[in-house]
C-alpha cells in the first residue's frame, strides 16, 4: 500500500505541477465567476468554490508533503554517497538532518570562517595581480 501511495502521490504532484493543470484550474475559476450572475451570486454559488478549493488544498498538502519527503530522502542518500566516496570528507556530514540546531549552528559558523578565508585569499590575490 505504501508503494502504491508513493507512486500515486508522485504522479499527482507531477500532474498538478504542470502548466496545463494551472490553466485548467484557472478555467474553472473563470467559469465559476462567469456563472455568478446566473446564480445571483448566491451563498450556494460561493459555497461551491469554497468547498472545492478547500478539499483540493487539504488533499494536495498531504500528497505534496509525501512527495517532498521522498525526494528529500533520496537527495540525502545521494549526498551521503558523495560524502562517503570522498576520502577527505568528514563522515559526520552524512547524517546532518538529525543534528541538533546547536550542532548545525556550529558547522555553519565553521563554514562562514572558511568562506571568509577564501574571500580574503581571493581579494589578496586580485590586489596583488593588479599592481
Amino acid at each position: 500500500m505504501k508503494d502504491r501511495f508513493a507512486r500515486f502521490a508522485f504522479v499527482i504532484s507531477e500532474v498538478a505541477g504542470a502548466p496545463r493543470a494551472f490553466l485548467v484550474a484557472l478555467a474553472l475559476v473563470v467559469v465559476w465567476g462567469l456563472t455568478g450572475p446566473l446564480f445571483h451570486f448566491s451563498d450556494s454559488w460561493q459555497l461551491v468554490i469554497n468547498t472545492g478549493t478547500t478539499v483540493v488544498t487539504f488533499l494536495m498538502v498531504f500528497l505534496i508533503q509525501a512527495t517532498q519527503n521522498r525526494e528529500t530522502r533520496a537527495l540525502h542518500l545521494k549526498v551521503d554517497e558523495l560524502i562517503r566516496s570522498h576520502r577527505r570528507a568528514r563522515n559526520t556530514f552524512t547524517d546532518l538532518e538529525h543534528a541538533t540546531d546547536e550542532e548545525l549552528a556550529e558547522l555553519e559558523a565553521e563554514f562562514r570562517k572558511v568562506r571568509a578565508r577564501a574571500t580574503a585569499r581571493a581579494q589578496a590575490k586580485s590586489a596583488g595581480g593588479t599592481h
